[in-house]
């Protein structure tokens, strides 16, 4: 593998034979953090907000998934 730096852009070159699952993770943890890298929200904020999420989706979509 290697990485080289072009203008504002790195260039990664990986082996063709890297499993794709554990690219992508890759791939997802990195585009993950470059989004909050600049975060002020604490752990429990998004706790929190992930418990609301889920909740409202799930009143949302209950009736759907089982059949009510």
């Amino acid at each position: 593998m290697t990485v080289q730096r072009k203008g504002d852009e790195l260039i990664i070159k990986i082996p063709k034979n890297v499993d794709m699952k554990i690219l992508q993770r890759l791939i997802d943890y990195i585009e993950y953090n470059n989004l909050t890298i600049n975060s002020v929200a604490d752990q429990e904020k998004v706790n929190k907000l992930s418990s609301d999420v889920n909740k409202s989706w799930w009143e949302e979509n209950r009736k759907r998934l089982l059949g009510e």
